[in-house]
Parts: structure tokens; C-alpha cells; sequence
């Protein structure tokens, strides 16, 4: 009798063993699926990136973090704080000498006054595509590597289409080799 008590007492507890362990995995499978459902958005996603661990390698990579940073300025919904953490984030790649032509507060009433704008002619950026790597051209100016390429951005102006505007950018390397925005300006026809 002894023997098989002790049996059924090993038993019974396997048993619940099992039922906390399965429990417990079904607990971590319902959290992954509820993490995968939870979608970044793509303000969120610009925000998330560290660019002192995570820097754009190229001038074309550069390009392209700037125009999903523009993509979400005038395309999607954020608060203040978001806004101005774009802010910076966009700053994040620009020249120094660039970021020394207005002070922040300037600079932030500009970005929102021109975002007001855009969102009031309904205008979003549908896409954009950048120049081609064997299309930058690199050449030194006071002694600073340089780099010139193109960005083509099609503006959806409410219902009344899409408009392409070409803007020309001017990058410099910084002194940790870091690709940063000179300026840019709108290419004429």
C-alpha cells in the first residue's frame, strides 16, 4: 500500500508539473502573439533608430533617413513631443554649420509653420527615390570630403495628383567620418 501511494503522490504531482508548465507556455505564446500584432509606426520606427550606435553608412543612406523623417513630418499623425524628437532626430544628421543658422526655437517654429502648410494644401509624399549609388558625386571643398546627390519626391497634392520635386543635396564628412547634410535645395526645371 505504501508503494502505491507513493505513486499516485508522484503521479499527481507530475501531473500538476505538467498543467503549471503548460500554463506558463501558453501565457509566453499569447504575449508573443500580442507583441507581434502590435505594430511599430513609422514615427516610431525613425525615433527608435540610436544614430551613435546606428549611423547611416553613405550619403545615400543619409538621404534616405532624412526623407522618411520628411515622410513622417507631413504624412503622419504625432504629438508635440514626437515632433520635436523628429526634430532633432532630423538634426541629428545635418552639418553643424547647417544646425548654426537658427537657433532651435526658429528652427522649430519654421518646421511647424511649413508642416501646417503642407497639411493644409493636403499635400503628403507618396514616395521618394534617392540617386542611385553610382550617382553621388564625392569631391573635396576646403579640405572637407563632399558628396552630391538627389532626392525625387512625389508630393500628392489632395486629389489633383502627384507632383515630382527634385532637390539636390550637399553633404560633408564631419570629423568621426559621419556623412552629415550641408544643405539642399530645390532643383529648377
Amino acid at each position: 500500500m505504501k508503494r502505491s501511494g507513493i505513486i499516485t503522490v508522484i503521479v499527481i504531482g507530475l501531473i500538476l508539473v505538467a498543467a503549471v508548465a503548460g500554463y506558463a507556455v501558453s501565457l509566453n505564446r499569447k504575449k508573443a502573439v500580442e507583441e507581434a500584432n502590435t505594430q511599430i509606426t513609422a514615427v516610431q520606427k525613425v525615433l527608435l533608430r540610436d544614430l551613435e550606435r546606428n549611423y547611416p553608412p553613405s550619403p545615400k543612406e543619409v538621404v534616405k533617413y532624412f526623407a522618411e523623417i520628411t515622410k513622417c513630418f507631413y504624412n503622419e499623425e504625432y504629438t508635440d513631443e514626437e515632433l520635436t524628437q523628429l526634430a532633432e532626430k532630423i538634426q541629428g544628421i545635418y552639418d553643424d554649420e547647417l544646425i548654426a543658422n537658427k537657433s532651435q526655437e526658429d528652427y522649430l517654429n519654421d518646421l511647424n509653420s511649413e508642416i501646417a502648410d503642407m497639411k493644409k494644401d493636403k499635400c503628403t509624399i507618396s514616395s521618394y527615390v534617392v540617386s542611385t549609388s553610382v550617382d553621388v558625386e564625392e569631391f573635396t571643398e576646403n579640405g572637407y570630403s563632399c558628396a552630391r546627390l538627389y532626392c525625387t519626391f512625389n508630393v500628392k497634392r489632395g486629389t489633383s495628383g502627384t507632383v515630382a520635386s527634385m532637390e539636390e543635396f550637399v553633404l560633408r564628412k564631419d570629423e568621426d567620418g559621419h556623412w552629415k547634410i550641408y544643405g539642399w535645395d530645390l532643383v529648377k526645371d
